[in-house]
């Protein structure tokens, strides 16, 4: 039984968050645009490119290129600065970003130290999630004091995109209700039978907005050729994850990975996908296979 969602297209975004200098990340940006992706997604953390500046140096090295950090932890910066970055982001890139937003993988805790600021407990930084949307909102709305100046008043309507990133219950219902994207933050060893759970959750809380959602997956190992750092970023073994069926890995030819892009789409309606810029390259012939589909 397909999902109503299934019939969504397929998009597909690269993850990068570091360069020596300007130039290699332009380059990045353009080699990312000219393979065919639709966006470039920044993470988030204090031993990467500041996700705000990255983006707006790729805008300007790009044409069309979509823009998203992946994902802002919430607790890293107040509402407001979040929604003035937004709107300042949006006018610069022509109405390109995308704003993704989470409450904080565990490890962003050492970010928030770093940064001198609390990280809090985990209801507390899902509120803080919903205290930035409705930032963003307001600043976009006009009902905010600083929306005012003419120079902040273009961009995207009503608002850019949202993308927020999460499985939990309460960040599935925030996504019903005021999100376009959400992305689903599995753990590495999860398999198509516990996507699909997942989702058939999120369309149980999600009721009707269920179909309006564009569902986003990260795969973090792409092709056949496993580097010898694949584990310390996956968390688990390589080989044992491919084992077992885990949708973080994709291997196989290009049509077999773009099949197995297609059955999980049908299952799970799972039509957004984003890799590790280091295999975009990797990744293109899928692109180019499923772009359209």
């Amino acid at each position: 039984m397909t999902n109503g969602s299934s019939g969504r297209r397929f998009r597909f975004g690269a993850v990068a968050g570091f360069g020596r200098n300007g130039s290699e990340w332009a380059a990045t940006a353009q080699r990312i645009e000219q393979l065919g992706f639709s966006t470039l997604l920044c993470p988030d953390g204090t031993g990467l490119l500041a996700p705000f500046q990255a983006l707006s140096a790729a805008a300007a090295a790009t044409s069309i290129l979509r823009l998203g950090s992946y994902v802002l932890a919430a607790p890293l910066r107040t509402p407001g600065t979040v929604a003035w970055e937004t709107a300042s982001l949006d006018v610069l890139s022509g109405g390109r970003f995308e704003l993704g937003l989470g409450a904080g993988r565990p490890d962003a805790a050492r970010d928030a130290a770093r940064l001198g600021l609390p990280f809090g407990a985990a209801a507390a930084r899902v509120s803080r999630v919903e205290q930035t949307l409705a930032a963003v909102r307001a600043r976009y709305a006009g009902s905010d004091e600083a929306s005012g100046y003419d120079a902040l008043r273009g961009g995207q309507r009503p608002r850019p995109p949202v993308l927020l990133a999460g499985t939990g219950p309460r960040m599935m219902r925030l996504a019903a209700s005021e999100a376009d994207i959400l992305a689903l933050g599995l753990p590495p060893q999860s398999t198509d039978d516990d996507l699909a759970a997942t989702s058939g959750q999120l369309r149980a809380i999600a009721a009707d907005a269920f179909d309006r959602l564009e569902l986003n997956v990260n795969i973090a190992l792409v092709g056949d050729d496993i580097p010898p750092q694949a584990g310390s970023w996956l968390g688990a073994d390589p080989g044992e994850l491919i084992r077992a069926g885990s949708i973080t890995v994709l291997t196989g030819s290009p049509r077999q990975m773009a099949d197995t892009l297609l059955r999980r789409r049908d299952r799970s309606g799972v039509s957004y996908l984003s890799v590790n810029a280091m295999f975009a390259g990797a990744f293109a012939p899928v692109v180019e296979l499923l772009t359209g589909a």
